[in-house]
């Protein structure tokens, strides 16, 4: 007889049916998740209790504990471990109170066969939405079925109603009336000739995205696999975020500061102090200036058209933030940056589109805005940003969307002279450096999302306005959110803020200035024709 030695395969026991069982994803960074935990139990707190009301009891499917100092789910393994604990049909709850790291808990989710429903608070101070939005457009990437909800006190009607319905029949419906499909022969022929031919030349000259590694802070919706996006006409160059430090040792510490100067001919501020700790300091900014140099040349030594930085749990604690040097990146009238031997001007007076956290679906829109903003005579300066928060305000919702500091100031009041630069949070920038901080102008802006789903690349397209708010209430949005980045009011046409949840596949929107109101509306055009003849499928949101 042959002594092979047959594993034990637990099988976890069957839930009862009048239980949920919830699970949490966090940071994979202990101080994140710490800071993040009071407000996450208060929260499980009181979705439990609503629960309680529909006959039903939540259970965590793991404990809190004590040496962590929290209950989120903080790295894959864990993911793994917990799920292998719970019943495969069990109802399942992701509670979000936090940014969250959707591969923790990916592995799990893409084989349970129950329902599945994603809960987020709506908060400035605590973006568990933003998680929410990334783990959503993650499992629509994976093909998971899932239902989501999101509420700001978890007593209005929507959310109540929204947990009936779940525990009821498995699924919560959302108002989806906006999303209609873009119809080409609606597009003008000048538009449409345009937008055929920035396709039909970027697939037969291709095109090269430079990716500093993959990946970024558990965003599993923002990589687009190379079959995907060789199909469009671009290729990846691989690049090391080691690499780039490298270069960075090789900048000079003349020509950063010419670029610190060049920014402060501009006007911009710098909010500085003595406490590399706390405080944004000299030397913070020329290590920023230096990447910013850095990033150029190599993209220049790899012809790259455009790259991303990953930063996050990698450069974070090797470099100062990344954020100064990508709002330089995605505007043409930035600093200049010389090649090292002969001297010439890299990108002269272009834009290197950069998209931030390596999210290549973003990477893959702005790109193509690029083209098209371009071609047509506009400025191409475009950003993404986090759906971070929104609130009514005198009649309308007015979105908060805010990023990091990867904006170009050409988006800001004012420019450069508005712009300002502040220490990034030391929860998450240990090594310092600031942002590209400022408010975005009032006009008219096209906003957009590319995600992969049901196996293939699709694009939301719509228009928004960016509007003034008064002083008073800028500096309120940003105290409840992170008042050291840059900010943009948005009002979404025909969109509301429901309809925007239950359709948005990312935590991230791509958004870009146009002229006026007609050439949005002709650039939308351009856009969305050009997405579909390079095989995307386009989707237009609400009124344009």
């Amino acid at each position: 007889m042959k002594n092979y030695q047959i594993p034990h395969v637990n099988t976890p026991a069957k839930v009862p049916d009048n239980e949920v069982i919830l699970v949490s994803s966090g940071d994979s960074r202990l101080v994140a998740n710490q800071l993040g935990w009071p407000g996450q139990a208060e929260v499980e707190e009181k979705i439990a209790k609503v629960f309680a009301s529909e006959g039903f009891t939540v259970k965590r499917a793991n404990p809190v504990d004590p040496e962590k100092g929290h209950g989120f789910i903080d790295c894959q393994k864990m993911g793994m471990e917990v799920f292998a604990g719970i019943d495969p049909h069990a109802r399942l709850i992701v509670v979000e109170s936090v940014w969250q790291y959707s591969h923790h808990v990916l592995a799990g989710l893409r084989r349970h066969q129950g329902p599945i429903l994603t809960i987020a608070n709506w908060s400035g101070a605590a973006p568990g939405l933003v998680g929410l939005l990334n783990l959503n457009g993650s499992l629509t990437k994976m093909g998971v079925h899932y239902s989501s909800i999101w509420s700001q006190n978890f007593d209005d009607q929507y959310f109540l109603h929204g947990i009936h319905e779940w525990l009821q029949t498995g699924k919560v419906s959302h108002n989806r009336s906006h999303v209609k499909p873009f119809e080409t022969h609606l597009c003008h022929g000048e538009e449409a000739a345009l937008g055929k031919a920035l396709a039909a030349q970027v697939k037969q000259d291709m095109a090269i995205f430079g990716i500093f590694d993959e990946g970024c802070m558990g965003m599993y919706n923002a990589i687009i696999d190379d079959e995907m996006l060789n199909k469009c006409g671009i290729y990846k160059e691989r690049l090391s975020q080691s690499a780039l430090l490298a270069e960075m040792a090789l900048v000079t510490d003349k020509e950063a500061r010419d670029v610190y100067q060049w920014l402060l001919g501009r006007g911009m501020k710098f909010v500085t102090g003595t406490n590399p700790v706390t405080d944004l300091i000299e030397d913070h900014i020329i290590g920023q200036c230096k990447m910013y140099i850095a990033a150029v040349r190599m993209a220049d030594r790899y012809n790259c058209d455009a790259i991303g930085i990953q930063y996050q749990l990698g450069l974070a604690d090797m470099a100062p933030a990344s954020d100064l040097a990508e709002g330089l990146l995605n505007n043409p009238d930035r600093p200049p940056v010389y090649h090292r031997e002969s001297g010439e001007e890299l990108y002269e007076g272009l834009a290197l589109p950069h998209f931030n956290e390596v999210d290549e679906c973003a990477g893959l829109d702005a790109f193509v805005t690029n083209r098209v903003w371009t071609a047509m005579g506009m400025d191409p300066s475009t950003t993404l940003h986090d759906l971070r928060y929104g609130e009514d305000y005198e009649g309308q919702f007015v979105w908060v969307f805010l990023i990091s500091g990867a904006a170009p100031a050409s988006h800001f009041v004012g420019g450069y002279a508005g712009a300002s630069s502040e220490r990034q949070p030391s929860m998450y920038f240990r090594l310092g450096g600031g942002s590209l901080k400022g408010v975005s102008k009032p006009g008219e802006v096209v906003w957009s999302r590319i995600y992969v789903m049901d196996g293939g690349l699709h694009c939301d397209l719509g228009r928004a306005s960016a509007i003034f708010l008064p002083p008073e209430e800028t500096e309120r949005r940003w105290q409840m959110t992170t008042p050291a980045w840059p900010i943009m009011h948005a009002v979404l046409h025909g969109v509301s803020r429901d309809q925007m949840m239950a359709r948005h596949k990312a935590n991230h929107i791509n958004v870009v200035y146009a002229a006026d109101a007609e050439m949005a509306r002709c650039a939308l055009d351009v856009k969305a024709t050009m997405l579909t003849a390079m095989g995307v499928e386009v989707h237009i949101c609400g009124t344009v």
